[in-house]
């Protein structure tokens, strides 16, 4: 173990990096040719299906009114649509067909990453590095 530089979070960062790398890779090779990278900050973790514009600007810690923004342009190219539930009248974010198949697509490249890494590193040692990172991931007790 060292004490200096890379630290934790550059070598979380350099990680992620290779993630989304692969993941637009693998959404242009399927035909997802139309995002921009802005578009992906919206591409979060539980995925944005049935939420609320101002949650998907939090999790992209952007103002809601660029996520209304980037959620109008994800709209108009067919992964988005905003609609009410039953009498509600606050729209919420939900996935389209098409935004299902790109998730669908994400998804397969995430397992393949999986795949790789666990290749790379052994089974084991990977199995146990997910384990470490989702006890980090967990929200903090309330105070």
């Amino acid at each position: 173990m060292t004490d200096g530089p890379p630290f934790v979070g550059a070598l979380l960062r350099l990680c992620l990096d290779q993630v989304r790398e692969r993941m637009r890779d693998a959404a242009h090779d399927a035909g997802f040719t139309d995002l921009q990278d802005a578009h992906w900050a919206l591409l979060t973790y539980p995925a944005p299906d049935g939420v609320r514009p101002s949650e998907l600007a939090r999790r992209a810690h952007m103002s809601r009114q660029a996520a209304n923004h980037l959620i109008a342009q994800m709209e108009s190219l067919g992964y988005f649509e905003r609609r009410s539930l039953g009498d509600a009248t606050r729209r919420l974010v939900f996935l389209t067909p098409r935004g299902r198949a790109l998730c669908e697509t994400i998804f397969a490249c995430l397992r393949g990453i999986h795949a790789d890494w666990a290749g790379q590193l052994g089974a084991e040692r990977f199995a146990v590095m997910l384990d470490a990172l989702r006890q980090l991931a967990q929200p903090p007790p309330a105070r």
